[in-house]
């Protein structure tokens, strides 16, 4: 096997609800950015998830418009970089059709033969996005169209997009033999308490059902044949079994969120948690947060499906909502998680960074306007901005430095990722080795109080961290770093803009990223904040070094314009900012995974 390549994906669901389509591409402004596949390419990308969906094509079913798409998909050319089609993400087509339709499947393969007779080229496709999990969030859960609850309807919507998968492979491949299917979905495991082992057993089985229905493993002597069969779809099953549709590459999608525990003792958890089945309540909770040792995680369902299936495999979305730090840790420990399985004889052939752009409204569930998550690059201040993720995901395959903070353990190897009582877990993996002593971030103050906070924050996202006095060192600023010589420093309470200068330039010589909090000019309005302060700062200021205005303790010790401030200086970012924006993070569980909770009425569980 060669190398792992890297790919990258846009978050590109177009669903649609009760209230009409939300698009994805159109809210993070790529739709209007072509010039973002340029900063695309410049990460070494091989391959882009990219999105030629039929939603956007065929807005009204009828009459496509392929001016979007010859553009996009012609610059990827041109810059190299494969594009893996992808025509559902997460979605039930145009207004005339659904995922309960009957011509949802026919109409799908019809405009997969559209694009593949106007792209010939284009080798790699994913033409329905994660069946299983949209069919659970649209049929099961009732959160997108149609708004069904119920198994049958599930079950439905989800061999309508097997289906559709295969009409429309079948049509791409008559126009181009070569073309590859790389299937994702999201493949977690759940583990439970013995009273509900029966229920754990019956999710791990239902998770596969979107593969092994393409893999046509679904017979009658499959464990699922009799459950589906119940429903009437018997001969369906035999049709896609005797014609299957095996992928030719099997991605993987897991999430921090993505492995689940069931307990049914409802007292240790929060009510938004709280669920069940006909038969039982229980609580429905994230593994990693109740686990001790923690579950195997992404390594654990890749051998589960190299075990299962024993195709290539990709992981098509390495994604974590968090602080910086964080989202560098979990792509950081993909990527060497992968290179270690291929190690073992695992056909990992790809990472895919994602998402570029970041995403919106996932708290929501793609509901409502939500918060939005940055990605590698942040989008939060209009134009896409290179976050310190793509650094990292462009060196990856060539085993380039890291970030300091990246080295660390994330939060879910960390025993402060414990939140409710904690289970032991049979399960061993293995531990996390301390890495080497790596430079620390300086924090320095005369103000104790603030000093104090950045460093609890500091403690709380796993950043090694040290205090100084501004009288350290006897005042000799360049004994300090030298002696220290930390990877960046917080200049918590500078007097002046121009007190910053010497300790700036002093960092800046150095190779020091630094972070100055100056005091914001007096009489402005909060609008006008910056504007003003750029008046104070002198031209010989260093460019690398980042300012951030602020109005005294009780301003600057708010913790989500702390937490913004160090993602930026993480980032590597310099100039006058103001971290009082929308949240560039969240909380290490998104909400994207939540649905699997009980509370939503999963009436497919037994």
């Amino acid at each position: 096997m060669d190398g792992l390549e890297l790919w990258g994906g846009v978050e590109c669901t177009v669903n649609r609800t009760a209230t009409g389509y939300r698009d994805q591409i159109r809210l993070s402004g790529h739709h209007d950015r072509i010039t973002d596949l340029d900063l695309f390419a410049g990460l070494g990308l091989s391959a882009i998830r990219y999105p030629v969906l039929w939603e956007r094509v065929m807005a009204d079913g009828q009459t496509p418009d392929w001016s979007w798409t010859d553009e996009r998909l012609a610059r990827l050319r041109s810059l190299s970089v494969r594009p893996i089609a992808g025509l559902v993400h997460h979605g039930s087509g145009p207004p005339h059709t659904h995922l309960l339709d009957d011509g949802f499947a026919t109409g799908l393969g019809d405009y997969a033969r559209q694009v593949a007779e106007r792209y010939p080229w284009i080798e790699d496709w994913t033409p329905v996005n994660e069946p299983l999990t949209t069919a659970r969030f649209s049929a099961l859960y009732g959160h997108w169209y149609p708004h069904a609850r119920d198994e049958g309807a599930f079950w439905l919507a989800l061999l309508n997009q097997i289906d559709g998968t295969r009409a429309a492979m079948r049509a791409i491949r008559r126009v181009n033999p070569a073309a590859r299917l790389i299937q994702t979905d999201d493949l977690g495991r759940t583990y439970a308490t013995l009273v509900l082992r029966e229920q754990a057993a019956f999710d791990n089985l239902r998770r596969w059902a979107g593969w092994d229905l393409l893999f046509g493993h679904v017979t009658p002597h499959h464990p699922l044949w009799e459950r589906i069969n119940g429903f009437g779809f018997g001969d369906r099953l035999r049709r896609i079994a005797d014609a299957p549709c095996p992928p030719d590459i099997v991605g993987v999608n897991h999430y921090l969120t993505s492995d689940r525990f069931l307990d049914h003792r409802l007292q240790r958890y929060p009510p938004r948690s709280h669920g069940g089945n006909a038969r039982r309540a229980y609580a429905d909770v994230e593994a990693i947060r109740v686990l001790d040792p923690p579950p195997p995680g992404l390594a654990g369902a890749l051998r589960e499906a190299w075990d299962r299936y024993g195709v290539p495999l990709a992981v098509t979305e390495v994604h974590n909502g968090c602080t910086r730090e964080e989202q560098l840790r979990w792509a950081a420990e993909a990527w060497d998680g992968c290179a270690l399985l291929r190690r073992e004889g695992v056909d990992i052939r790809a990472v895919t960074a994602w998402s570029l752009l970041g995403s919106q409204d996932w708290d929501r569930l793609l509901t409502a306007p939500g918060t939005y998550e940055s990605g590698i690059f942040d989008i939060s201040g209009g134009t896409p901005r290179p976050t310190a993720l793509a650094s990292l995901w462009k060196g990856l395959p060539a085993a380039a430095e890291r970030h300091p903070v990246a080295r660390a353990p994330g939060w879910w190897r960390r025993q402060d990722r414990l939140v409710y009582p904690a289970i032991p877990h049979p399960i061993r993996t293995p531990p996390s080795h301390a890495a080497p002593a790596d430079p620390v971030l300086l924090i320095w103050s005369s103000d104790e109080a603030l000093a104090q906070s950045w460093s609890q924050m500091c403690k709380k996202r796993g950043i090694a961290h040290q205090l100084a006095k501004c009288e350290a060192h006897g005042g000799d600023i360049a004994a300090m770093l030298d002696h220290i010589r930390p990877w960046g420093l917080v200049h918590a309470d500078a007097p002046s803009t121009a007190d910053a200068i010497g300790l700036a330039r002093a960092c800046e010589s150095r190779g020091i990223a630094s972070l100055h909090l100056i005091p914001a000019p007096d009489g402005h309005a909060p609008h006008e904040t910056l504007r003003a302060a750029e008046d104070d700062i002198p031209p010989s200021f260093p460019a690398s070094a980042l300012l951030i205005p602020w109005e005294g303790r009780a301003s600057i010790a708010d913790l989500a314009r702390m937490d913004i401030a160090l993602d930026l200086l993480i980032d590597g970012r310099g100039g006058l900012h103001d971290p009082i924006r929308s949240a560039a993070s969240e909380p290490p569980e998104t909400a994207r995974h939540a649905a699997a909770m009980g509370a939503f009425g999963d009436a497919a569980q037994i």
